[in-house]
């Protein structure tokens, strides 16, 4: 027996490095503050006045994601300031999907040693994350998990709130045949893939540019996801949207069909699609063929938008910065065509 009595701290869980941790992050969480939110950071549930007013018939729509494996590239990288932008980004561009403006976001963070200034790096991530995505950050959990993750090893997994107007209800009830597909340029892989990424660069050097032009590997490999949800939303004030795809674990053939109608389907052509390099340098390198790399990955468009043919979302898209395109149709008949693939 331990005649000096067990403590939490020797356990492994630092109440001091916590409270440490909590003041960290408070000028992070300050600037995602919207005028709904009533109380700050530190409380038990977080208050958030819902601007009913402003609805005649509100829809809440609510997401919960994380990051999956590219925690490990950052983890290998020791750089974990952007983590959180891939975090917000999974959950504010499912949010979007329906339509919804996200409103506000919460994060949980699991670390094997709880070390303040990790933390505040993962957490500045989510603000510029939920900074751009015009949601406020309201709150979180940070858990230390001594003897179940090492020291260094940490998950993370993030919730968010939208609203949309129920008579502006996006989805497969407004998809029509003829409906032109428009893809939304993605600067990357996203946060999808990472468990064929890190098995294809296993004993790589990340610092090395391996003919990445101008970026080192790990720089590709690490580069935040997009965020589309305020693009998306503008683009749905300035034109008739019937659709939106957030292209993730499963790229196109796998989401695609979530958006539209039984019976429906669509041809996309992938000769419009010019990925970023990282993407043909893991298809050599790992020697994976066409169909594999279509089915994991996003392949240059990490969201899709379903419009009237002849819309002007392209124009609108490439005004506010965001390169798109026409990429396909919708079809008559059911199932996803990936047309002009290289064998």
């Amino acid at each position: 027996m331990n005649e000096e009595g067990a403590t939490y701290a020797a356990a492994g869980v630092d109440l001091d490095a916590a409270d440490a941790a909590v003041e960290a992050i408070k000028p992070h969480v300050e600037r995602t503050r919207r005028p709904e939110v009533l109380d700050a950071v530190g409380g038990f549930g977080a208050l958030f006045s819902f601007p009913a007013r402003r609805y005649k018939s509100p829809v809440l729509v609510s997401a919960t994601d994380g990051v999956g494996t590219k925690l490990e590239i950052a983890r290998a990288l020791d750089r974990h300031d952007t983590i959180g932008i891939d975090l917000v980004a999974m959950v504010v561009d499912d949010l979007v999907v329906a339509g919804a403006e996200p409103l506000f976001f919460l994060d949980y963070i699991a670390v094997g040693r709880l070390e303040p200034a990790h933390v505040a790096q993962v957490v500045k991530g989510i603000a510029d994350g939920c900074a751009v995505a015009g949601c406020a950050l309201v709150g979180g959990e940070t858990a230390a998990h001594p003897g179940v993750l090492p020291a260094g090893q940490y998950d993370v997994a993030g919730f968010g709130v939208g609203v949309v107007e129920r008579k502006r209800l996006l989805g497969p009830h407004l998809v029509r045949p003829g409906d032109d597909v428009v893809a939304m340029a993605s600067n990357g892989l996203h946060a999808n893939g990472y468990s064929l990424v890190r098995r294809i660069v296993e004993g790589l050097d990340l610092a090395d540019d391996h003919g990445l032009r101008l970026q080192s590997l790990g720089d590709a490999l690490l580069r935040p996801t997009r965020i589309y949800a305020p693009d998306c939303l503008a683009l749905a004030q300035a034109t008739e949207v019937h659709g939106l795809c957030h292209v993730t674990g499963g790229g196109i053939p796998g989401n695609l069909p979530r958006v539209l109608p039984g019976g429906l389907g669509a041809v996309v052509d992938t000769a419009t699609f010019t990925p970023p390099d990282v993407f043909a340098f893991l298809a050599e390198r790992g020697g994976v063929d066409p169909a594999e790399m279509w089915r994991v990955f996003n392949m240059g468009a990490g969201m899709l938008a379903v419009v009237p043919a002849g819309e002007n979302a392209v124009a609108v898209l490439r005004d506010r910065g965001v390169d798109a395109w026409v990429c396909g149709s919708v079809t008559e008949s059911a199932g996803v065509t990936l047309a002009g693939m290289a064998a």
